[in-house]
């Protein structure tokens, strides 16, 4: 590889013959390319050139809906644009300000342009920070409702919208496209059993996510860290199915998701899968727990997943009896909002109260 343009001279000389020959102008490299060797390429070849991190960027800015989603493509594009400043500015001597002859050079038109960029980023921060305050406030007025979450995640494209409006019969954007679902949404969903969850959709994951966009995207993928439980979609049709599963376990690793809270596995796009690859995915499936081949297009295994579903979260509840004191009537209070107490009698000092709670119910409570 050489440094200044990361291919090598002759490879360059060749692909700029095709690329003239072809009459093409926009070049994609599924990789990171310096500043420097954008820079030389683009002037070898006469083209514009992006790498991974510039066309996810085009396209979350593309994507992007909500007020959130918008500031926070902002954010990462800026902090991606702050490394790059060579591009615009090669001849470093270029400088203004000074003043007589020993005030010194001033600043460079690249410091200016970084500081700019800076107090640019300092003010998207502050309007992310509001509504990342507002979100959090949402998430805890959620909290006090006694419905489970249900988060559904995946590689991007998996299915996880058209899986959420089967369930749901919401009509949230659903196509055959890389990241149609920047910013999370979310439907109360009653099921078969009776029981009400909220089902929350959520952003695409993707291998080697560039790092400015997973800080940008934290505040939409913590999400996923309150869920009661996990909807972990795959395309199931898709050659690199098992890589891509693998991507996303990193991701909810390194977003703190623990083995506490439960996932089911929805082997999605049935639907795009022959007769004998078929069986074989049921046959696959029936060894593993919590595994489910669903067709989130045709609906077929739906019913069934939601009956899973609805078992796994009545089966992760555990029981317990402890005392309240009386001046911690508040404690009391939370857990009858969450509709969690099964028995409860008063003493001389406080309640005995005897409930069945999820581990997460449990953990929220010792917090209080």
């Amino acid at each position: 590889m050489t440094p200044a343009t990361l291919l090598g001279s002759g490879k360059v000389a060749e692909l700029k013959t095709r690329f003239h020959d072809l009459k093409i102008d926009l070049v994609l490299i599924d990789g990171q390319v310096s500043p420097v060797q954008q820079r030389n390429l683009e002037k070898a070849w006469g083209v514009k050139l992006l790498d991974r991190t510039s066309l996810i960027l085009e396209i979350f800015a593309d994507r992007a809906r909500t007020r959130e989603g918008v500031l926070q493509v902002e954010l990462a594009a800026l902090s991606y644009q702050r490394t790059r400043l060579v591009r615009a500015w090669t001849h470093l001597e270029r400088q203004r300000g000074g003043f007589g002859f020993v005030g010194g050079p001033g600043e460079t038109q690249i410091e200016s342009d970084r500081r700019a960029i800076d107090d640019q980023v300092v003010k998207l921060r502050r309007q992310l920070d509001q509504v990342v305050k507002t979100r959090e406030l949402h998430r805890a007025a959620r909290a006090k409702v006694p419905f489970p979450i249900v988060a559904l995640v995946g590689y991007t494209n998996a299915g996880k919208s058209t899986l959420f409006n089967r369930i749901t019969g919401a009509e949230v954007l659903a196509k055959d496209m890389l990241f149609a679902t920047l910013d999370p949404t979310m439907r109360g969903v009653t099921l078969p059993s009776g029981a009400k969850i909220i089902l929350s959709d959520t952003v695409g994951f993707i291998s080697d996510l560039p790092t400015q966009l997973v800080a940008a995207f934290r505040a939409t993928l913590e999400e996923v860290l309150s869920a009661d439980l996990i909807l972990h979609v795959r395309d199931i049709s898709h050659p690199e199915t098992v890589e891509q599963a693998a991507d996303v376990a990193d991701i909810l690793t390194s977003l703190g998701v623990g083995e506490d809270t439960p996932q089911i596995e929805v082997w999605n796009k049935l639907d795009l899968v022959d007769a004998s690859q078929r069986e074989a995915l049921a046959a696959q499936a029936a060894q593993r727990p919590r595994v489910l081949p669903v067709s989130a297009l045709t609906g077929e295994g739906v019913d069934k997943l939601l009956a899973i579903v609805s078992a796994t979260l009545d089966a992760d509840r555990t029981e317990a009896t402890f005392a309240i004191p009386f001046d911690q009537g508040r404690k009391r209070a939370w857990l009858h909002e969450q509709n969690v107490v099964q028995k409860e009698s008063e003493g001389e000092d406080g309640w005995t109260v005897t409930v069945q709670w999820t581990a997460r119910q449990e953990r929220r409570f010792k917090r209080l």
